[in-house]
C-alpha cells in the first residue's frame, strides 16, 4: 500500500482511506456485522485511516468502528467528527465519542461542519485544548471554505480537509487545493465516486433502495441524473479502453491529483473493499489524463451535491 501524509508532521496513512457511513443505513439497510468485517478487511488490505463521525447513527456508527478495531488499535489512524462548534459541545462530544469507540484518544479530531454561530478561532482553539488533554493527536475541518481554513490553520495546524472531491465534483481545484499544498494539509477526499453515481451501477432513481437518502439529492433526479450519466457513459469508455472499471479510473484520476489528496470509499461488503485498490495499480498517462478531463470537465455535474436545506452550511 501506497503511503501518504496526512498533512505536514501527522503520521503517514494508507494512500486510500476507510469511510464507514455506508454502514449508517443513509443508502438503505445495514449489516452491521459485514460492516465489522469490511473494515477488518481494510485493515487486512493496508488501509490505515478508518473514518466515522458522531452523527452517523447518532454514535451507532462509532460503536461500530470500535467493535470492529477491538484489538487492532495500533493498525487503525482513527478519526472522528463533532458536529458542534462551541468549546463546551467539543469537550463533551469527544468524550462520548471516545467511550463509543472504546480508545483514550483518536488520532484526528474533525469538526464536521463550520458552526456559523462561533467564531472558527474559538472553535479551533478549544480543539487545539484536546490535542493538548491527549484526546486526539491532530484536528482537521469538513467543508470549510478557503478563508476559514486559513484563519483556523493560524490558530492551531490543521492536518486535514474532509471535503468532497471527485470527476463529478471539481470544485476544489479553484481554491481549496492550491491552499492546502500552501498550508500543508491532507485532503481527504469523501464520495470519491460521487455516492456511486461513478460505479455505472445506478441508470434511473429506482435503483436506489425506497429509503435510501440519496433520492434526495438533485443530481441523482430528473434531467440532472439524466445530464450526470451522459458525463459517466463518456468515462465508462475510457474506463474500457484502458480494460479496467469506472470506479478504479475515477479513484486512479483522484490518486493522480496530488500526494495530498486522499480518498475516502466506502463498502457495504467485505469482499468489494479489495476492488477500490485496482487504482493504486493503474498508472495514467498524460493523454489518459487529458481524455479523462475532456470527458469530466469542471462544472460537468449537473445538480447540487445535497438537498437545498444542507447547502448553506458548506463552505463557510
Amino acid at each position: 500500500m501506497e503511503n501518504r501524509a496526512l498533512g505536514r508532521g501527522g503520521p503517514r496513512v494508507g494512500a486510500i482511506g476507510f469511510g464507514a457511513m455506508s454502514f449508517a443505513g443513509y443508502y438503505g439497510p445495514a449489516d452491521d456485522a459485514e460492516g465489522v468485517r469490511a473494515i477488518n478487511r481494510a485493515l487486512d488490505l493496508g488501509i490505515t485511516l478508518i473514518d466515522t463521525a458522531e452523527s452517523y447513527g447518532q454514535g451507532a456508527n462509532e460503536e461500530l468502528v470500535g467493535r470492529a478495531i477491538a484489538g487492532r488499535r495500533h493498525d487503525v489512524v482513527l478519526a472522528t467528527k463533532s458536529s458542534g462548534g462551541t468549546p463546551e459541545r467539543l469537550r463533551r462530544a469527544i468524550d462520548a465519542s471516545l467511550g463509543r469507540l472504546g480508545v483514550d484518544h483518536v488520532d484526528v479530531y474533525y469538526l464536521h461542519r463550520v458552526d456559523a454561530s462561533v467564531p472558527i478561532e474559538e472553535t479551533v482553539g478549544a480543539m487545539g485544548e484536546l490535542v493538548s488533554a491527549g484526546k486526539t493527536r491532530h484536528i482537521g475541518l469538513s467543508e470549510a471554505g478557503a478563508e476559514t481554513l486559513r484563519r483556523a490553520h493560524a490558530v492551531h495546524p490543521i492536518a486535514a480537509l474532509q471535503s468532497e472531491y471527485s470527476l463529478l465534483y471539481r470544485d476544489p481545484e479553484g481554491e481549496i487545493l492550491p491552499l492546502v499544498r500552501e498550508l500543508g494539509i491532507a485532503y481527504v477526499a469523501y464520495s470519491p465516486l460521487s455516492r456511486g453515481l461513478l460505479t455505472g451501477r445506478y441508470r434511473t432513481t429506482d435503483d436506489l433502495a425506497p429509503d435510501d437518502w440519496r433520492r434526495e439529492v438533485p443530481r441523482f433526479q430528473g434531467e440532472n441524473l439524466a445530464c450526470n450519466l451522459a458525463v459517466v457513459r463518456s468515462l465508462g469508455e475510457i474506463a474500457d479502453s484502458r480494460g479496467v472499471s469506472l470506479a478504479t479510473l475515477a479513484l486512479a484520476w483522484l490518486l493522480a491529483q496530488g500526494s495530498e489528496v486522499i480518498p475516502l470509499v466506502g463498502s457495504s461488503r467485505a469482499d468489494h473493499v479489495e476492488r477500490s485498490l485496482d487504482a493504486l495499480a493503474l498508472e495514467l498517462s498524460p493523454a489518459d489524463l487529458e481524455a479523462i478531463a475532456g470527458a469530466a470537465p469542471a462544472g460537468a455535474a449537473s445538480g447540487d451535491r445535497y438537498p437545498a436545506s444542507y447547502m448553506p452550511r458548506l463552505g463557510i
